[in-house]
């Protein structure tokens, strides 16, 4: 059964939620405040958040902050701001979307429904990725060899850490696509790492460091992360 974490301080609508969720077929946990809420995301790691903007102890644009320092569960936000302002604070700090109060509990759980389907999406994705691929991948004279884990840059051994190795192999598969630094937390680290967008792009640094001119192929993508350039690689 898929949980939810309902994050509300209005008692009266908190257990209309509830009610509406259960009758859905999920498992719900309800916290009244931001404190609360970061303990019961940590003790039950819950499917989805539906977390409330204002919150005594703790706002839910902080409990958010928080969240996205470790973890990459999607977050409905619930709030009665309408301002356009408003809501991109929220998607910018992390939220994967928005809903407006007074609600429908039919459009609540039709939104649920559909963060949940994403979220399967993307762990399918991220599965893919991780899995080994038996090919050798190169980048002009760099060659990347799954199989035996070595990394040769013009004949010579490149000294790799294991997730400086996944990177590179994560992008020389998929040369191209645009990577956010969350779905490389996610995808590198399994969703354990904790750290910020910053340890990500010391990664990629260190990275690009070791690769000397071809290191200029791995791109930033500005507001999302980093892609290889499309066209840079390919498989032997």
């Amino acid at each position: 059964m898929e949980k939810v974490l309902l994050v509300e301080d209005e008692n009266d609508l908190a257990k209309i939620v509830m009610r509406e969720l259960r009758g859905a077929g999920y498992e719900v946990f309800h916290a009244e405040d931001g404190l609360k809420a970061l303990d019961l995301h940590e003790r039950h790691q819950p499917d989805v958040v539906l977390l409330d903007w204002m919150l005594p102890r703790l706002n839910g644009l902080e409990v958010l902050r928080r969240l996205r320092q470790s973890s990459a569960t999607p977050v409905l936000m619930l709030t009665a701001r309408s301002e356009e302002a408003d809501r991109v604070i929220g998607l910018e700090i992390g939220a994967d979307d928005y809903l407006t109060k007074p609600f429908s509990m039919r459009e609540l759980v039709a939104r649920v429904r559909a963060l949940l389907r994403r979220a399967e999406l993307i762990k399918l994705t991220i599965s893919a990725d991780r899995r080994v691929a038996s090919e050798e991948l190169c980048l002009g004279n760099l060659r990347l060899n799954p199989q035996t884990h070595e990394v040769t840059l013009e004949g010579a051994l490149l000294d790799l850490s294991p997730t400086e190795f996944a990177l590179l192999q994560l992008l020389l598969r998929s040369p191209g696509r645009a990577f956010s630094r969350s779905y490389l937390i996610e995808t590198l680290w399994s969703g354990t790492y904790i750290g910020g967008d910053r340890s990500v792009d010391n990664v990629v640094l260190r990275l690009r460091k070791k690769l000397g001119k071809l290191g200029d192929s791995i791109e930033t993508v500005w507001g999302i992360g980093y892609r290889l350039h499309n066209g840079a690689s390919g498989k032997v």
